[in-house]
């Protein structure tokens, strides 16, 4: 497996496009991401039970089967805005339907930005009616752009690999900053790839990767009216059609994995206001669902995360979460590492260097480690320190 450029349109047959249509002052704020044929397409969407109008409406087309393409604006969400947010979620695919010369049913649409605010549709529709030429083979660096909006850099990966002698290629970009703590699942994601495989184990491998990767990401424990994570597979790379749990389908899921990991790592580094990267690594669990709620538990801890940013070897934090996890743990049993640090073992601290402590904590990327001694499973988590620039952000967050 090679890591490759391009993004969404590194697999055959995509092409994106991005442009400011006025939703923001002056940022890109509206993306089309369109295939040549008819995609296969799978989604995993936020559990939250307020729901945007663009998770209903993208819902209601993917029963349909099939995918050409996906609109997304940023600077509004589109979300707590009753019949007209639905209406208009429609017209943003119908009004992109019309455009391409496919079906309604055929186009998927998500928004991000603002709660409880209508969209300006005249803004939208000329903007629609603007990116459709601009459509090109290269154009998923201007889409990823467009989806931003409290990021502060692009979120994309690609990988190629070979499936029955043919090349391969599946691609992402994403995006998400706060309101981060999906369980699917503000965070979207939108994943393609050119390979053929049956529309059921599409969703089956968007689900596996979901759980190991978006699913074990936290900013600040808030779960979005938006999120979403789409994938489309449109065939063209020419392999035998996957369908059945094969080597095939393992080395794709494999392949899907990685750009899912990679793209949830990104949403984590960019946390709002955050200057560190954390990676929660939790081993020797009774369960891989064990495993992972306590690496959630962590990652989601705002007194371990506020720790992290003070550079304070604070392990107590880090058991206390581990304690409230939901999962039966023995604690005298427990070990807790800080990189390649001991700072705790049998449930209690150990003698350790605290300058050597500050000096990992200091770094910006941090492996926080916890053995339970309790079985065989593993889990990794990721997410950030929480910083006062955090607080700033979200508390203009409408100006």
């Amino acid at each position: 497996m090679d890591v490759i450029a391009g993004g969404v349109t590194a697999p055959l047959g995509y092409k994106a496009a991005g442009l400011h249509s006025g939703l923001k002052k002056a940022k890109p704020d509206l993306a089309l991401l369109a295939s040549r044929v008819p995609a296969q397409a799978a989604a995993m969407y936020t559990t939250n039970l307020v729901q945007a109008a663009p998770i209903k409406v993208t819902r209601e087309h993917l029963a349909k089967g099939t995918l050409r393409a996906v609109v997304i604006n940023s600077g509004n969400a589109n979300a707590c805005t009753g019949q007209k947010g639905l209406d208009d979620a429609r017209q943003m695919t119908a009004l992109v339907a019309a455009e391409l010369g496919c079906r309604q049913e055929e186009v998927a649409v998500a928004s991000t930005g603002v709660i409880g605010v209508n969209l300006p549709m005249e803004k939208l529709a000329r903007g629609i009616k603007s990116i459709v030429p601009q459509l090109k083979e290269d154009g998923g660096f201007d889409a990823a752009s467009a989806i931003l909006t409290t990021d502060t850099f692009r979120k994309e990966y690609a990988v190629e690999f070979q499936l029955d002698g043919k090349t391969v290629r599946i691609g992402g970009m994403t995006k998400g900053s706060g309101m981060i703590h999906p369980n699917m699942a503000t965070m979207l994601a939108f994943i393609t790839t050119d390979a053929a495989i049956d529309s059921s184990l599409l969703e089956q491998a968007l689900r596996e990767a979901t759980a190991r990767s978006f699913n074990m990401i936290s900013v600040d424990r808030d779960t979005s009216t938006n999120d979403m994570v789409l994938a489309m597979a449109n065939s063209l790379a020419g392999n035998e059609r996957i369908t059945a749990k094969g080597e095939a389908y393992r080395a794709f899921s494999e392949a899907l994995g990685e750009v899912a990991t990679q793209l949830a790592k990104l949403i984590a580094r960019d946390g709002e206001g955050a200057t560190k990267l954390v990676e929660v690594r939790v081993r020797g669990a009774g369960s891989l669902e064990d495993a992972r709620a306590i690496a959630r538990s962590i990652a989601g801890s705002n007194l371990v995360k506020t720790a992290v940013f003070g550079e304070d070897a604070n392990w107590g934090r880090i058991l206390a979460a581990v304690g409230y996890s939901g999962v039966e743990t023995d604690p005298a049993r427990v070990e807790i590492y800080l990189g390649d640090l001991q700072v705790a073992a049998k449930g209690q601290g150990v003698a350790f260097s605290e300058q050597r402590a500050r000096e990992i904590l200091g770094r910006e990327e941090v492996a926080i480690t916890v053995a339970l001694q309790a079985g065989e499973y593993a889990a990794v988590a990721w997410t950030c320190d929480l910083t006062f620039d955090y607080v700033k952000i979200n508390a203009s967050y409408r100006s």
